[in-house]
């Protein structure tokens, strides 16, 4: 199994002749075998589910939620390893970390959760890393944290912190919002510190086909604790503000990490078979002189849980530019389409700020600028859902919960 470090700049043309040219530089990182009929990952999956069953879950929302987990019970596989945690206002564990050996037992203990007290995520998230712990060994470690309420018996800053350390620890937590009253702020940052995605389950009968994409995904994965490395050359810099983003699967802006010998790196987490990870960085390349010159070297560090090691190296890649003195431009349509991905993520950032703010004219403006973007980028669903968020808002009608949900989670995506 290996890495495969696909770099390239919006226009590989410069201009000899300026004394700065900014630079767009889109990178798809993905993990690939040497077996050219391998298909989903053989790594033992090490899966843990934290699951909401407050009161408010009563009904049809846990038995939902019930059936969708037992479906995932049976797509888990031989050496595969399964933990449940649930949640109301306390934490509790009702499936230890074991093996998969006795799935009756564990689908019974899930089949007689009952709906009733409050929420603590925070406590759930706690009682899932321990158990995650358990099976970390040469494993895919991942969690659902599944919810339909706020943390009102916990601290939203103690769930963004203890999904930080799940990522120091090499776990991925992905959110799942169950209805319309969940903090997307913080399932968001949940989602984006432990490198997993964030999804809106609208109704009850949409979480078993959520349960079953995320899954899918899961099984994808091959190699782990994956960091892009970057060395830039001489006269060649970050922008100063947010210079990197994820821009696939989900939109994130992503943090910098200091390395040695001038390196820095950003997580990735972890690498999927047939699933690209796109990060765009904003560059700006100083006057250089005529002819092909490198402006940086990448490469990735990861973990492979197949074989057991660690802090691998893959073969580092040189991202060079043409400088011509008689400049022609050079445009890279892929890396164009990265661009409008991040556009349309921060124009609805913005939309939001401005909503918060009482401005809900400039709010408006800024869905329908995103609605644009999306549209340019050919996501006519997300255009769909930004457009009629702007119009509710020109029409001075208040959003929903459930339209600021679908406008949080179209902006991170791309719908077809």
């Amino acid at each position: 199994m290996k890495v495969d470090l696909q770099p390239a700049l919006n226009d590989a043309n410069l201009d000899a002749g300026q004394i700065n040219n900014q630079r767009q530089l889109g990178t798809s990182i993905a993990a690939i075998s040497s077996i050219a009929h391998a298909g989903s990952s053989s790594v033992p999956i090490n899966l843990c589910l934290i699951l909401d069953h407050s009161g408010s879950m009563n009904g049809k929302p846990l038995e939902t939620v019930k059936a969708a987990a037992e479906r995932l019970m049976h797509r888990l596989k031989p050496g595969d390893r399964i933990s449940v945690v649930a949640f109301d206002h306390r934490a509790k564990v009702i499936v230890p970390n074991q093996a998969i050996d006795n799935l009756e037992s564990v689908k019974k203990r899930i089949q007689a959760l009952k709906a009733d007290g409050g929420t603590a995520i925070d406590e759930g998230i706690k009682l899932g890393i321990e158990e995650l712990r358990k099976g970390a060994k040469d494993t895919v470690s991942q969690a659902f944290i599944l919810t339909d309420g706020e943390n009102e018996h916990g601290s939203n800053d103690r769930c963004v912190k203890l999904a930080v350390s799940a990522a120091d620890h090499n776990f991925t937590l992905n959110a799942l919002g169950f209805g319309d009253h969940w903090n997307q702020d913080v399932m968001e940052k949940i989602a984006d510190a432990a490198g997993g995605t964030l999804s809106y389950i609208e109704r009850p009968d949409r979480a078993i086909e959520v349960f079953d994409e995320i899954f899918t995904r899961i099984q994808s994965v091959t190699l782990t604790n994956a960091y892009l490395l970057f060395k830039l050359m001489p006269k060649v810099r970050l922008a100063e503000l947010k210079p990197i983003a994820q821009v696939a699967p989900e939109t994130i802006e992503l943090p910098i990490n200091p390395e040695k010998d001038g390196e820095f790196s950003v997580r990735l987490g972890d690498l999927m078979i047939e699933r690209q990870r796109v990060i765009l960085t904003n560059l700006y390349i100083g006057q250089l002189p005529e002819g092909r010159q490198a402006i940086a070297q990448l490469r990735v560090r990861y973990d492979n849980p197949a074989t057991g090691e660690k802090g691998l190296l893959s073969d580092p890649v040189l991202v060079d530019a043409n400088v011509l003195a008689s400049y022609r431009p050079n445009p890279n349509e892929e890396v164009q389409q990265h661009i409008l991905a991040l556009a349309k993520y921060r124009q609805t950032q913005i939309a939001e700020q401005k909503l918060q703010q009482g401005d809900r004219l400039g709010a408006a403006t800024m869905l329908q600028t995103a609605a644009k973007t999306a549209l340019q980028m050919g996501d006519r669903g997300a255009a769909t859902v930004l457009q009629g968020s702007a119009t509710q808002l020109q029409e001075g009608k208040e959003l929903s919960e459930g339209d600021r949900k679908k406008t949080r989670i179209v902006s991170k995506t791309v719908l077809q």
